[in-house]
């Protein structure tokens, strides 16, 4: 059952000043980092002042025995993106080369953990999130990756209850490309996770024009060899974000058409 509301973890974040979030996550980036990494969690950001502490707060807030670290690329911010970062003392690259993918390459290959969790600048993560993306792949060869669900925070114009619905609609067309078109479609980078040298094995993040580096690095580890894909359905590992994506795509309504075409038809 996906939520009707959004969780009292959150509210309280949001609710927090910038200098407060930024001496939470450096307090809580402490105890997540426990000498070598086991997992490195990346994310890109391009001009995310107003987002950016809300993952490093959620993700290093994280309950778990693994050994975390965070990556955030710089992927040519104007803003005060890297300063609110590196105060927290949480990693910041850069990587002058736009766009998304290069930015989750340029994360790749600085990490120090043998698992991946990508992430987005833009999303609030639960509690349990690590601990609900890694065992599977960690425990499991058969695997290749896992990936997650997300929920929309409520807009200025747009309820919680309308998203609530949406996303149930949205859970039926997802449950449609898993078994009758193609599952590496329901990957996203907000949340999916794999093992790192695999992913360098099958040539990262790179990707044929009009596909998705998420998508389709499923896809390429899959064919690979190195196991099936698996969907994390446990509401605990459901990621928080924002719905500027569907705005850019018109709104939600049209980019939900767009959504059924694409996955119905193969195209938008």
């Amino acid at each position: 059952m996906r939520p009707v509301t959004v969780p009292d973890y959150i509210k309280k974040l949001l609710r927090f000043s910038n200098a407060e979030k930024i001496a939470l996550a450096k307090r809580q980036y402490g105890a997540l980092l426990k000498g070598t990494p086991d997992v490195t969690v990346v994310i890109p950001a391009y001009n995310e002042e107003d987002n950016i502490l809300n993952p490093l707060v959620s993700i290093s807030a994280n309950i778990t025995s693994l050994s975390v670290e965070i990556i955030v690329v710089n992927n040519n911010c104007t803003d005060k993106t890297e300063e609110l970062v590196t105060a927290t003392g949480i990693t910041c690259v850069r990587e002058t080369q736009k766009g998304v993918t290069a930015a989750r390459t340029a994360g790749l290959h600085a990490a120090r953990g043998k698992f991946i969790l990508n992430a987005d600048a833009d999303s609030i993560y639960p509690p349990d999130w690590i601990d609900s993306m890694i065992p599977p792949i960690k425990n499991d060869t058969t695997l290749a990756i896992s990936y997650g669900r997300f929920a929309f925070l409520p807009g200025d114009n747009t309820s919680r209850f309308t998203y609530f619905i949406y996303e149930n609609l949205a859970d039926i067309l997802r449950w449609y490309k898993k078994n009758f078109k193609e599952e590496a479609m329901n990957v996203y980078g907000c949340s999916s996770g794999f093992r790192r040298e695999q992913c360098l094995q099958v040539n990262g993040y790179e990707h044929p024009p009009g596909t998705n580096e998420d998508g389709w690095l499923a896809v390429k580890l899959r064919n690979k060899g190195f196991g099936k894909l698996h969907y994390v359905p446990q509401g605990k590992a459901i990621v928080w974000t924002v719905d500027r994506h569907l705005q850019n795509d018109g709104g939600l309504v049209r980019a939900f058409v767009m959504r059924v075409k694409e996955a119905v038809f193969g195209k938008k």
